[in-house]
């Protein structure tokens, strides 16, 4: 029968609230599967169980020492009952079971943790002889929630104690009543020995909860900085985390972006999966941080397009005469387009869509020759958004869903602009819409919790924010 280690985690004092998320935050909510994962993870194949084997007991010093419980004019030192105590010296733990990890969250209080585990022992019997024993163990701890420098989350160990339970003689000669001294040297030994191994859990744990707090590069476009909004509330089946993205420049400087009005409402988490929730204000800074960069704008020549795609003055004169008056034909078009007002991205329906509103100055030009203006359009082009997530943020691609343009100065005529829409879509699509995804594979960041990979995570858009959802 395994032994128990009970851990018991002082984690919040309140439960999550009815599924809204104030409109700028990213809602993490994590299973407390990922919690016994990661817990379990620190204990497979690092040095935490490693570091527990070794002597327990030894003649000169310890428990069997001069000073010791059993030596010297002790209970069972020289002149005691037992003078060949003595030999029950180098005492080691040869072997400790990889724990068993099981937990139980607390709603507004904290997380029940059990570690099952066997302790083996080996050493000198009083009788001479190897003697090997197997003991079961229970560890009680109770661990408090604190904030460290950094102001990340970090728990701390504020009690241990141990309890011992069945010991098993497998070889050796052990007289009935030396299992008592065993039993009281083991008592006394093992807190030493394993409550370090809880404390060392945590110290991993802790590195994972740390990593919480991050800044995410956006290449040339600055960065976001993830920090937690509040303390972690716990349910009944998951730990939460509001956490409060912060937008840098490449400079470093805080970028404010308008925020959106209303907050989200939160859909329910089915039980052993995790749960990300990305709001829409880090679409629209994701495409504040592009117009604020120039990012969004483009200069569209020909050699930017295929030769199916026309921009000379001939293929407008013959779509719009009136567009290129006296304008000799043959000459090739340079398109200006140039993004001064914000983006629009919605998130709805189980739709994503960015509308960008654009400046479109249409020129004509020799290979050698100064650019000459013929109009200048304001046009609002549409994108359907495509997402997929990775393990570190959430992919953007746009493909154009149509193009919408009225004149807004000419020379030398009027004209009705919507006769130039399917071209200029052509074009948009040819020039403009590669660079944008180029220039969106920055992504929006995910923040880091526990581990928790999201690459494969199903994808839902609900209003104003997107959910990830993967088992754990």
């Amino acid at each position: 029968m395994l032994g128990v280690w009970s851990l018991l985690l002082l984690w919040g004092l309140a439960t999550p609230c009815q599924g809204l998320l104030e409109t700028v935050g990213t809602l993490a909510r994590i299973d407390k599967d990922e919690l016994g994962k990661a817990i379990q993870n620190s204990l497979i194949g690092g040095p935490i169980l490693q570091n527990v084997l070794g002597t327990v007991t030894s003649v000169n010093q310890g428990l069997l020492g001069s000073g010791g419980l059993l030596g010297g004019g002790g209970l069972l030192g020289y002149g005691g009952i037992f003078g060949v105590v003595k030999e029950l010296s180098g005492l080691k733990i040869e072997e400790l079971t990889l724990p068993q990890v099981s937990l139980k969250l607390l709603p507004g209080f904290g997380v029940q943790l059990k570690l099952h585990t066997k302790v083996g022992l080996h050493g000198s019997g009083p009788l001479g002889g190897l003697l090997q024993l197997a003991a079961e163990v229970n560890v009680s701890s109770r661990v408090a929630l604190g904030v460290s420098a950094r102001g990340t989350p970090i728990l701390i160990l504020k009690r241990c104690s141990t309890l011992l339970g069945h010991i098993s003689l497998f070889s050796g000669l052990l007289p009935a009543p030396l299992f008592g001294v065993v039993e009281q040297t083991l008592f006394k030994v093992l807190p030493g020995l394993l409550c370090p191994v809880v404390d060392s859990v945590l110290g991993v744990v802790n590195e994972l909860l740390g990593t919480v707090l991050s800044l995410v590069p956006l290449g040339a476009l600055g960065s976001v900085e993830f920090s937690l909004a509040t303390l972690p509330l716990i349910s009944n089946q998951y730990i939460e985390l509001d956490i409060n993205p912060i937008v840098k420049s490449v400079a470093g400087d805080i970028i404010d972006f308008p925020k959106p009005p209303k907050p989200v409402k939160v859909p329910p988490k089915e039980d052993h999966t995790s749960q990300v929730t990305v709001p829409l204000y880090l679409f629209s800074t994701v495409f504040g941080l592009l117009q604020t960069n120039s990012a969004l704008d483009i200069d569209i020549t020909p050699e930017l397009v295929p030769s199916n795609v026309p921009l000379t003055t001939t293929d407008l004169a013959a779509l719009v005469p009136e567009a290129v008056g006296k304008v000799p034909p043959g000459q090739q078009l340079l398109l200006s387009l140039r993004v001064k007002e914000a983006s629009t991205v919605t998130l709805q329906n189980k739709k994503a869509t960015v509308s960008i509103p654009a400046h479109i100055h249409v020129l004509s030009y020799l290979p050698a020759g100064t650019p000459e203006a013929l109009f200048e359009l304001n046009g609002v082009m549409t994108f359907n958004a495509h997402l997929a997530p990775s393990v570190t943020k959430l992919h953007l691609s746009l493909s154009l869903e149509r193009l919408s343009v009225k004149l807004a100065s000419s020379f030398p005529h009027t004209f009705d602009a919507s006769h130039l829409e399917e071209w200029l879509s052509d074009v948009v699509r040819a020039a403009y819409v590669p660079k944008l995804n180029v220039d969106l594979d920055v992504g929006i960041p995910l923040p880091k919790v526990l581990n928790v990979n999201f690459a494969n995570a199903v994808l839902e858009i609900i209003d104003n924010a997107v959910v990830l959802t993967v088992a754990s």
